[in-house]
């Protein structure tokens, strides 16, 4: 058992980040602190790029500099001291975290055949156990399996504890029988696939490669992966027939018709999508193919370089992609494989942890996404056209949290998410203007507001909106729940779905509540974004579903029924109203914990609670708060989220029949993340 995992693999390229990354989702989950450390990188200014990618996955409070042991040259110079230096450095980070993630050499800079021994010293001595990760690129079974009990001997012979090997990049076809080979090893282990993206250089990092220059195209899209490379020196025919998704055209710069060719095929839907042409041999391009290529208005990037064809198509093939927090393709599709095949209780039944009796903002959310993917729910997007919630989809998808209809044109959307290099080939699009839905959805709108005078006709012209379409969609089933708002007010998507979905039975209310996750617990805070002035009756429907919502969410519903008056010291119409409201509240709902009028210190401090008032369950321990006005509300939530570093997850709405989100139009694609995650698992219980 040990209080860290220590990556050690017997050879370079063997993708431990991979590996890490998907640790570090499994500790998230079960830990409060975890942290990452690097006993080795490469001497120079250039930050580490596997650490910087990490710790933004990791909780605890630490510094690049906190997280780095010694260079490589510092070790071969005076081993001792270098390892003397790590375990010190390792020690101050242990105080800090629960968990740790220690993350090898990269077989830079040290001899291979030494370097296993020296990641192998280093875990013994730091206290760490180790998981062996196996290249299985390339490699028959047997091989990798011999090669895995060469290396547990290694490791043993330094007295390093080994607590499990995994077997990375193995080909898909191979992986059963890798697989059955380890199972003979005397400690746990897991295969992972080959995932070609993962290898994939960006264009950006070709760019770099070559020392190229980008005369055409948008800076923002060579973030791409080249997938593919291809070297256009054949007929034009030929070329167009061996293009494929993704790819990398290395082309002439002298052969202009090639460069047209190439991008009339990207614009055309009856060709792949291309992540960048090189035009290689420092020709110019001519005034009039110029001024031709700048009227296609393509956004493609279109690199130059001096290079001769050969030595072009040698650096792109040899520049090796690496996950860095800017290719968020590459780490959800590599967290996506980590979870499809590594099971967590295998991973924490090595490990010696204890369990929190606290709950941090990163567990709260990887909690939330594991429910959403057992939910399995549908969730219709209306905001097609908005980068943020193509990014959030292909996010979404990669780790299999939702089901998604996205509402648009599918070309122009499809082709927008190729471009951005994401991946939303699991989503459906589906057009607001279908002529056969729109019909449906016209006569049910019209059926539904026929007391309101509605008729056939004006019903047409309305369903088209990307709000009443998607939540006709829910309506009628054909989704489980809607997310808005990124580009749209909230009026614009609410308002659809308190004529069409309308409230739960017995709840009049439609209202919102932000998750506010604070640095060691989840509060729910209500109402924040709907109700300005909330009658009593309305205060009470707003404390009774937000109690609801915060069951749902596993936080045990304490109500603070908030006043700047606590008990029976204060008078006057806004105590008042919130006085009776509680009554309500206790009058409705007899078995749920509610206190009011309260202020929110005597809610929150355990000390002025037993002042103010002593005795009750819920004065210094309340975990829902329910604010008198939206005035109070939203500055209250504001305020906490910038003052404490708390993360505000809403507002999720609540009392309606079927879940309907709103988003800020200021939403960060995580927002977005979250607020589908959320939807998801309310439509569960819906």
């Amino acid at each position: 058992m040990a209080h860290s995992v220590y990556l050690a693999s017997t050879e370079s390229h063997a993708a431990k980040s991979t590996v890490a990354l998907g640790l570090l989702n499994i500790f998230a989950t079960n830990v409060q602190r975890t942290a990452v450390f690097r006993p080795l990188v490469r001497a120079g200014e250039e930050r580490d790029a596997v650490l910087e990618l990490l710790l933004g996955r990791a909780s605890a409070d630490l510094s690049y500099e906190e997280c780095v042991g010694v260079t490589y040259d510092e070790l071969h110079a005076e081993p001792e001291t270098a390892l003397a230096t790590i375990i010190e450095r390792y020690r101050e980070i242990e105080k800090k975290a629960d968990m740790v993630v220690v993350v090898g050499s990269d077989y830079t800079g040290v001899a291979s055949p030494a370097e296993l021994d020296h990641n192998a010293r280093i875990a013994a001595n730091i206290g760490s156990g180790v998981i062996l990760v196996m290249s299985g690129y390339g490699k028959p079974p047997h091989q990798i399996a011999q090669a895995a009990r060469l290396a547990l001997e290694d490791m043993q012979s330094h007295h390093a504890t080994v607590v499990g090997v995994i077997a990375n990049r193995v080909p898909e076809d191979t992986l059963e029988a890798v697989d059955t080979e380890l199972k003979n090893l005397p400690v746990p282990t897991w295969t992972l696939p080959e995932i070609p993206l993962l290898r994939s250089a960006t264009v950006a990092e070709i760019q770099d490669a070559m020392g190229a220059e980008l005369v055409y195209g948008d800076p923002d899209l060579l973030a791409r992966e080249a997938e593919h490379i291809l070297v256009a020196g054949m007929n034009t025919e030929h070329v167009l027939e061996r293009l494929r998704e993704g790819q990398l055209v290395i082309a002439p710069s002298d052969r202009p018709a090639v460069l047209i060719a190439l991008i009339a095929a990207h614009a055309a839907d009856s060709f792949p999508s291309l992540s960048g042409i090189v035009l290689n041999g420092g020709y110019p391009v001519p005034a009039s193919v110029d001024k031709l290529i700048t009227g296609f208005g393509q956004r493609i990037p279109i690199l130059a370089t001096s290079h001769d064809s050969f030595t072009t198509a040698q650096i792109a093939s040899r520049t090796r992609g690496s996950l860095t927090p800017q290719t968020q393709r590459k780490v959800d599709v590599a967290l996506a494989a980590f979870e499809r095949h590594v099971a967590p209780q295998s991973v924490l039944d090595r490990v010696d942890f204890t369990a929190p009796s606290v709950v941090t903002p990163l567990m709260f959310e990887a909690r939330l996404l594991e429910r959403a993917r057992a939910a399995g729910k549908h969730i219709v997007l209306p905001e097609g056209e908005d980068d943020r919630i193509l990014r959030a989809a292909s996010t979404l998808l990669a780790r299999d949290v939702a089901k998604l209809t996205i509402l648009g044109d599918e070309r122009s959307i499809r082709a927008r998410a190729a471009e951005l290099a994401l991946d939303i080939s699991g989503a459906s699009v589906l057009s607001p203007h279908d002529p056969e839905m729109v019909e449906r959805f016209a006569e049910e709108y019209a059926r539904l507001r026929e007391h309101k005078g509605m008729t056939l006709e004006r019903a047409l012209e309305i369903v088209p909106d990307v709000s009443y379409f998607g939540t006709m969609m829910v309506h009628l089933g054909l989704a489980d729940g809607m997310v808005s708002g990124a580009t749209h007010t909230t009026a614009h998507t609410i308002k659809p779905s308190f004529e069409i979905i309308k409230t739960k039975p017995g709840v009049g209310t439609v209202s919102s509540v932000f998750l506010m996750l604070m640095e060691d617990r989840v509060l729910v805070y209500g109402d924040c974004a709907v109700i300005p002035d909330p009658t009593e009756e309305q205060l009470a429907d707003i404390a009774i579903s937000s109690s609801e919502t915060a069951q749902q969410f596993g936080v045990e519903p304490r109500v603070a029924m908030l006043s700047y008056s606590t008990g029976e010291s204060g008078s006057g119409a806004d105590v008042d109203k919130v006085r009776a409201a509680t009554a309500l509240v206790r009058e409705r709902a007899p078995g749920l914990s509610v206190e009011g009028p309260i202020q929110y210190d005597a809610a929150v401090d355990a000390s002025v609670a037993q002042t103010k008032l002593p005795g009750s369950d819920v004065a210094g321990r309340a975990t829902v708060f329910i604010f008198p006005d939206l005035n109070t509300g939203n500055n209250t939530y504001k305020a906490v989220q910038r003052t404490s570093g708390a993360v505000a997850i809403g507002p999720v709405l609540q009392g309606l029949r079927k879940p309907v989100n709103d988003l800020s139009r200021g939403a960060l694609v995580d927002d977005i993340v979250s607020t589908i995650t959320i939807t998801a698992i309310q439509a569960q219980t819906a």
